[in-house]
């Protein structure tokens, strides 16, 4: 059982001072005798730590900062592991708890941090200053800023995990705490008008792609959700869609939502309409609305031989296609995606900003309100016509 109590002691340095050729009384040592002050504990281990100060209050000032982490079983010493171990162990212990591709991201950012420091640097002994040299070196050899700041939110999470749970550093040694993101210009939202979206449509003729189109326009779905689509996820009845997570199964592929959150979103009656004409032609039996069923036998045949994973592409160059679409539409440059923000901007005209952030699927308000809400044309012409007004009132006067 570990002593819970934090203990403050003299340690003494140097033999006992003499007085006429004999050692003076220990009642006389704490006047007479150089000493320091030491803080000792015992970990949930039984193991007994030590640490010297010069001065008492030096010393009674961190046994109170440490005897709350004593009583919740946090003051054990950080266990040694090299930078490359703690990759290791990260990779490993995190499969299942974070999404796939929030895994790569956390990978990728530790081994160029590995890269930079060197796989055999313990990570208790990584600093801020470290963490400053290794950010400076990044802004000086990627482009994309954006691409660094993402590496410091990625690094400031990865780096509380090795303090709790895990305990190889010290409550409040992340190196990467205090490391500011840089500034940079925010890029304007792409907002895809109804004009451009309908010129997109027409242009496609293609059933499978005005489908696509009306889901993210519509419906305000990731491009990577519709092509994961069942036939059970639509309800035609009350013209809603389920984003649901997927188990693995014989016609059905792995998959997980972004942000791990299920939800239902509202359906069109142009996208209700779209999808009976897809199911009436549907082979019976095949599940997906988007995957075609020579699509989904290849796949099986890549997943039987562990070629197969939740991030491979379930349609193939999608973007290439897209973009032939958009060029014959005569629509200027834009993403699948950009189609998702522009269906978020619209809903905000009309609902509340709560409600858009639950539709979106986000798990933050600021990224809705951040990445998400664009100023359609016909807000710049009101804003206009607003300050019109306010001018001609002024001139009368």
């Amino acid at each position: 059982m570990a002593v819970e109590k934090v203990g403050i002691y003299r340690k003494w340095l140097g033999p006992v001072p003499e007085r006429n050729g004999k050692p003076i009384p220990r009642s006389e040592w704490p006047k007479k005798r150089r000493h320091r002050w030491i803080v000792r504990w015992c970990g949930t281990n039984n193991k007994k730590y030590g640490k010297v100060f010069h001065t008492r209050k030096e010393a009674e000032r961190h046994a109170l900062e440490l005897q709350a982490r004593v009583n919740l079983g946090r003051a054990d010493r950080p266990r040694k592991v090299t930078i490359h171990e703690f990759i290791v162990e990260h990779e490993e212990v995190m499969k299942g708890q974070v999404a796939y591709a929030t895994l790569r991201d956390h990978v990728r950012a530790l081994r160029f941090f590995e890269k930079f420091i060197g796989s055999k640097f313990l990570l208790s002994k990584t600093k801020p200053r470290h963490a400053e040299a290794f950010i400076a070196h990044r802004l000086s050899t990627v482009p994309s800023v954006a691409t660094v700041n993402k590496d410091i939110r990625t690094l400031k999470r990865i780096f509380n995990l090795a303090i709790e749970p895990r305990g190889y550093l010290a409550e409040g040694q992340n190196p990467f705490a205090k490391i500011k993101e840089r500034k940079i210009t925010e890029s304007e939202i792409r907002y895809v008008t109804v004009e451009e979206y309908h010129r997109l449509g027409e242009v496609a003729e293609n059933i499978w792609w005005r489908a696509l189109f009306s889901l993210a326009y519509g419906s305000g779905l990731r491009h990577n959700e519709i092509l994961h689509l069942t036939w059970a996820d639509i309800d035609f009845e009350n013209q809603r869609i389920k984003v649901s997570a997927k188990k693995d199964a014989e016609d059905i592929l792995e998959w997980e939502p972004k942000n791990r959150r299920n939800r239902i979103v509202p359906m069109s009656d142009e996208s209700s309409q779209l999808l009976v004409n897809i199911q009436a032609e549907a082979p019976e039996g095949h599940p997906y609305v988007l995957v075609s069923p020579e699509r989904l036998e290849r796949i099986k045949e890549r997943r039987k031989i562990g070629e197969w994973n939740p991030r491979s592409a379930v349609v193939n160059n999608l973007t290439r296609d897209f973009n032939v679409i958009r060029r014959r539409a005569n629509v200027a440059e834009c993403t699948l995606h950009d189609f998702r923000r522009s269906a978020i901007t619209n809903w905000a005209q009309r609902s509340p900003i709560q409600v858009v952030q639950t539709l979106a699927g986000h798990s933050n308000i600021a990224t809705t309100r951040k990445y998400y809400l664009a100023v359609r044309p016909e807000d710049f012409a009101a804003a206009g016509e607003f300050l019109n007004s306010i001018l001609a009132r002024t001139e009368d006067d």
